[in-house]
């Protein structure tokens, strides 16, 4: 209300007043302001735009702080909204204000983020934050895009904006004081001498240590927020790697989650597990729940001198890590620092917020794993795989090979490790040493490297194809693409991998169900394309036969007699294709070379092909393969029905992803020469993909944009549809792929 009735005087003053002298001083005074209109004064203004809002979520989101980046989205547009539609129904400032707006706002986003962050932050920083938006507001002022008294209203509507977000969704509440904790106390029966708090962290929770008339000692934990921050992040996280994926319990609020980490702990408890006693939950009134525990006086595994962490007390810990995998409790948050070791050298094991009763194998194979890495953060890896093998049998550490990689792992266990990548390598591999078990091979659907070299390759050549024609033809064709065309274009990509799998029944020995197998091409879209020579279409296909139980003889051969297929299909549609372009009227009056030259050319490639083929190489490696593959393919012929399939089905592929270029053609209004361009298409797919370059990216392109130009097609449009058509109906389809890959893992398909 406050800010409102300020906003409101303030868009008055705009409205009615011209800018004064003291406003017009401020103005010079900042003006002069060293830097004139460099990029420090830009940046400054931008951060109080989208860029500074768009990086604000991010980060947030990086945090999984879910909720809370919602709330500052909602608010940056909201008061981006309102100061547009502000600046609209007051006007202009009158003559001499230069025509500004009023309210700014950049400065209005700017401190909407602010209002709404604030309450999050410990008290020492809130004051800071609100530097900010003042630096904003100079900015602005000083690159002359407001003045002073828009800056103002800039920053009481985002003030506004961010109280109204608080009245809405809420708000974390003061940092909870002595008095609040004894008045909770006293309620739950705990008479308190002494209340001293212990620490106090910028985003963690605040904990006191108290000492009761009874003598006891008591630690109070306020839990303030949610600590189960198992985001969309994680879980594409754990999807990428080579583990099954558990989604974190739900839970409604931070009283759900100290009842929650209160039956843990009895559970626990009673399992044999060493961890400090519940004491009871009380609740601050209109404040955070606190959890009362009896105080162990000792110090933080990572703390310990490097002489007193001796093997009696790592054997002690895995003893401890014993009991939770017996009782099936999954702690999922090994760190380090929640071992702690009281004076007696005894360790106990604290912060229980993540924990599960009755977890899953996987989930308590990932607690070894993090043990593991926690162990081997303070004493090395040697000594933490020893530790782990003279407290544990081998056939319970086998599974936590497999989470023992950086996909798998939370970030704050492996952020424990000052080498993450090499330490948790030569931690697998002594592991799988020590219990001689293989080390297990960790598959991710994206390799870092491959995806390196995909974008620079493709960043390369689609930066350099535009410069065969003019770049603002391009622009300007790709700006009007009339946009139903273009999704005829990607489904047409799609009824291609389709297609591509009633090819694969066609070769199949045995009869395959078709949807998985159409699952299967579409992961193959992926794992072909991304690989040098289609290599990753043969894996998938002949691991996917095995599954259904074919030899992989039979699977091997299978595969080989689609490409075959496949290969012969497109070699007639290329030679199809050179006819009807050769028939063209601009290259129609090219001409053979006839005479000693062809027959010189021809007498060479007969003889190398004759010494290739008699050799012993070229008879193990082409000979026999290719009569084997003639003959499977002549079986094939006679048997009607499967040759329907695996040429059918391979001519459709062609067929349908021509009819993707055709698409991108019309997309961009340009006459579109149906048996031309298909004709192109068959001869750049066929022949761009004969080198051994992921996808044919570079030359397919190339031959595409020249032989469409040849046609009589503009540049300029030619090089924009080949490559959205490419784009549409060739590389997008990797990203279901990918999940498609994922999916046919986790249900072992391939």
């Amino acid at each position: 209300m406050l800010a409102g009735v300020l906003l409101a005087a303030a868009a008055a003053a705009s409205h009615l007043l011209a800018p004064g002298p003291v406003e017009l001083g401020l103005v010079e005074q900042i003006q002069q302001l060293p830097g004139g209109g460099g990029p420090a004064w830009r940046i400054l203004a931008l951060a109080g735009g989208w860029v500074g809002a768009v990086a604000v979520v991010a980060v947030t989101l990086y945090l999984k702080r879910i909720r809370l980046a919602v709330e500052l989205a909602a608010a940056a547009a909201g008061s981006w909204v309102l100061a547009l539609g502000i600046s609209g129904a007051v006007g202009p400032r009158p003559p001499g204000g230069d025509g500004s707006v009023f309210p700014d706002g950049r400065v209005a986003v700017a401190s909407a983020l602010v209002a709404v962050l604030t309450p999050y932050l410990a008290t020492r920083w809130r004051g800071v934050l609100w530097a900010v938006p003042l630096l904003v507001a100079v900015a602005d002022v000083h690159l002359g895009t407001a003045l002073p008294l828009g800056a103002l209203g800039g920053g009481f509507l985002g003030w506004a904006v961010g109280a109204a977000s608080h009245l809405a969704w809420g708000a974390p509440g003061r940092r909870t004081t002595v008095p609040a904790v004894r008045r909770a106390l006293e309620q739950a029966g705990i008479d308190a001498l002494g209340i001293v708090p212990v620490r106090t962290r910028m985003w963690g929770p605040l904990e006191f240590a108290v000492t009761t008339e009874a003598g006891e000692t008591l630690r109070v934990e306020v839990v303030q927020r949610l600590h189960r921050r198992a985001s969309a992040w994680y879980r594409l996280r754990r999807l990428l790697a080579s583990v099954e994926v558990e989604d974190e319990p739900p839970l409604a609020s931070t009283r759900h989650e100290t009842e929650h980490e209160a039956l843990v702990t009895v559970v626990a408890e009673r399992a044999g597990l060493r961890t400090p006693s519940l004491v009871t939950i009380c609740e601050v009134r209109h404040g955070a729940p606190l959890l009362v525990r009896r105080e162990i006086v000792g110090r933080r595994l990572p703390e310990l001198p490097a002489e007193q962490v001796d093997d009696p007390l790592l054997d002690a810990v895995w003893a401890q890590v014993a009991v939770l995998q017996d009782a099936r409790i999954a702690h999922h948050d090994l760190h380090a620092r929640n071992v702690l070791v009281d004076d007696d050298g005894r360790p106990w094991v604290l912060g229980l917020t993540f924990g599960k009763i009755g977890a899953s194998a996987v989930r308590c194979a990932q607690d070894l794993a993090e043990v593991l890495v926690s162990v081997a953060s303070v004493v090395g890896v040697e000594r933490a795989v020893r530790s782990a093998c003279r407290g544990l049998p081998a056939a319970r550490l086998e599974p936590a090979l497999a989470h023992l990689q950086p996909l798998a792992l939370p970030r704050r266990i492996r952020g424990q490790l000052s080498r993450e990548r090499y330490e948790l390598t030569e931690l697998r591999g002594r592991l799988a040493e020590e219990i001689h078990r293989p080390v297990p091979t960790l598959r991710s659907p994206v390799r870092p490297a491959t995806v390196v070299g995909l974008l620079l390759l493709g960043a390369a050549v689609y930066a350099v194809l535009p410069l065969l024609s003019s770049a603002g033809e391009v622009v300007a064709a790709l700006r009007d693409a009339d946009r139903a065309w273009l999704a005829v274009a990607f489904v047409a990509g799609l009824v291609a991998i389709l297609l591509s799998a009633v090819s694969i029944l066609g070769s199949s020995p045995v009869a395959l169900p078709f949807w998985r197998t159409a699952a299967v091409q579409l992961a193959a879209a992926f794992t072909g394309r991304t690989t040098p020579g289609g290599i990753g279409f043969v894996g998938i296909n002949v691991a996917f036969l095995e599954r259904l139980g074919v030899r992989r003889s039979s699977a091997v051969g299978a595969t080989v007699l689609n490409i075959a297929g496949g290969s012969l299909v497109g070699a007639l549609c290329c030679l199809a294709g050179l006819l009807v372009i050769g028939a063209s009227t601009i290259v129609r009056d090219l001409r053979i070379p006839l005479g000693w030259p062809l027959a010189a050319g021809v007498a060479g490639a007969a003889v190398l092909a004759t010494v290739v083929l008699v050799s012993p190489s070229g008879r193990r490696r082409v000979l026999w393969p290719g009569l084997r593959i003639a003959r499977e393919l002549g079986a094939t012929l006679r048997r009607p029905v499967r040759a329907t399939q695996l040429f059918g089905g391979a001519l459709g592929h062609m067929l349908a992803s021509g009819a993707g270029l055709l698409a991108s053609l019309a997309a961009f209004g340009d006459p579109v020469p149906v048996v031309g361009a298909l004709a192109v298409f068959m001869v750049a797919q066929t022949l761009g993909h004969l080198l051994p370059v992921p996808g044919g990216i570079g030359p397919v392109e190339a031959m595409m944009i020249g032989g469409l130009i040849t046609l009589g097609t503009v540049p300029g449009v030619a090089v924009a549809a080949v490559l959205v058509c490419r784009l549409l109906t060739y590389w997008i389809p990797v990203l279901p792929g990918i999940a498609a890959f994922r999916y046919l893992q986790h249900r072992t398909m391939i």
